[in-house]
């Protein structure tokens, strides 16, 4: 694998570790719901996939 594209998985792991700290993750933490899901599930759930498409991304596209 390229030195760019593990720079970008490096990014990437910098933004989980961001998305995923406490204190944002506190923001999500209320009583809504989304499609009958606590709005912190969804939240982390959303970051968990979202994680899993841009890795597979950049992996397909560039091995």
């Amino acid at each position: 694998m390229k030195k760019r594209h593990l720079q970008k998985l490096a990014i990437l792991s910098v933004g989980l570790v961001l998305f995923l700290n406490m204190p944002i993750v506190l923001i999500f933490n209320s009583t809504l719901a989304v499609a009958g899901i606590p709005l912190l599930y969804a939240y982390i759930f959303f970051i968990w996939l979202l994680s899993i498409i841009v890795t597979y991304t950049i992996i397909k596209r560039y091995a």
